[in-house]
């Protein structure tokens, strides 16, 4: 069964081949993605790597946790589920103005 890896602290010039390369070392990797901006499209400087076992993970966070990888020291620990998004106030609004008296309410004219 596969594990996530999160692995942080990451220089802004390493590549996923890079990643892919260095955590080879630990055994099969399944999938490498290093987390870009949105709208920059620049490295934020962390990303997820999957190993092919739960055994290989544990090798590679005792293997690289806290090695220096292009002169940083990499953080590398369980990928933890990411929390769910929602709920009141959590996105766009699709009923502004819908509501009969409804405050800055979709335009329309008055008689």
């Amino acid at each position: 069964m596969a594990a996530k890896l999160f692995v942080g602290n990451l220089s802004f010039q390493a590549t996923e081949e890079d990643l892919r390369e260095l955590f080879q070392q630990s055994g099969t990797v399944e999938t490498v993605r290093i987390i870009t901006d949105q709208f920059t499209g620049r490295p934020r400087g962390f990303g997820f790597v999957e190993m092919a076992t739960k055994e290989e993970a544990s090798k590679a966070i005792e293997m690289l946790n806290g090695r220096l990888f292009r002169d940083r020291n990499l953080v590398v620990d369980e990928a933890r589920p990411q929390p769910q998004r929602g709920g009141v106030g959590g996105g766009p609004r699709s009923d502004r103005g819908a509501r009969p008296g409804a405050p800055g309410g979709g335009g329309g004219w008055r008689r």
